[in-house]
């Protein structure tokens, strides 16, 4: 079946407008919510349609300010099926809408390693082994090629990402009517999302005790202890203490940050950390 078949004219301006507004996804980057922001503009052409009043175009708004990090080159990806959930949410009532963020969080962590493997590691290398051999020579074909080499098989799958991802999402939900699937889809991508929340933490959080003692004459490492115990044990129980914080004590973000950075400095100055 072709895409003309396929697609309304609506469905297809909304491709479209996904794929442009895609393009701001980094345009607010922090460390707060990453690129939380950036995914909700590429979410408004979908929430401004399928929402009509502002009070829920609003709630789906703030439904997409959670923290958000994938490769930008394939986000419309997770923007197409979470524009199809979005759809579904507007019509049915009884639609989970925490699923939303969960298949979210599920999919930015494996696209975003296939995306960064691609991009960065395969075409961007392939690209620029086309370019440096014209550039040598002083020929302008040189970044031509090169721009045109990386950003082909970019721009290609930035567009038809959408499209593939509300195809996906649609024909899930189309399934899920009537039957359980779709509260194992939310279970399923809660536990994933879990996953990538924790291994994130895993690789982001170094946090290791540089305090030794000796008996006689050898010397034993606190953190090769902990280690023995659970590796990055400090980084997860901070993780987690930090989440209470967060949760709990209902502090933001900028009080996490100063007591991690008053931490550090008293860690440091003590010779503990």
């Amino acid at each position: 079946m072709t895409e003309k078949s396929m697609y309304t004219k609506e469905e297809k301006k909304l491709f479209r407008e996904i794929f442009w507004s895609s393009f701001l996804l980094e345009n607010s980057y922090n460390y707060e919510r990453q690129q939380a922001l950036g995914f909700a503009i590429g979410m408004w052409p979908a929430i401004k349609r399928f929402y009509k009043n502002k009070e829920e175009q609003g709630k789906a708004l703030i439904r997409h300010m959670q923290i958000f990090n994938t490769t930008p080159h394939v986000v419309t990806l997770i923007t197409g099926v979470a524009s199809a959930m979005e759809k579904e949410a507007a019509t049915s009532p009884d639609f989970d809408l925490s699923s939303i963020n969960s298949v979210k969080v599920s999919l930015m962590g494996p696209l975003a390693g296939i995306g960064d493997s691609f991009f960065w590691g395969t075409l961007r290398i392939i690209a620029t082994a086309i370019a440096i051999p014209l550039c040598e020579q002083g020929s302008i074909l040189g970044p031509l090629l090169f721009l045109l080499a990386f950003n082909i098989p970019h721009l290609l799958v930035r567009y038809y990402g959408g499209v593939w991802g509300y195809t996906l999402g649609t024909s899930v939900l189309d399934k899920a009517t009537g039957s359980s699937l779709m509260n194992k889809v939310s279970k399923a991508a809660t536990i994933v999302g879990l996953m990538v929340i924790g291994a994130m933490s895993a690789s982001m959080v170094n946090m290791e005790i540089t305090t030794q003692f000796t008996l006689g004459e050898t010397p034993y490492l606190i953190q090769d202890f902990i280690n023995q115990i659970m590796p990055n044990l400090l980084p997860l129980l901070y993780t987690l203490f930090m989440y209470w914080l967060l949760a709990r004590r209902k502090r933001n973000s900028t009080f996490l940050l100063l007591v991690t950075i008053v931490f550090g400095i008293a860690g440091a100055y003590l010779g503990i950390l």
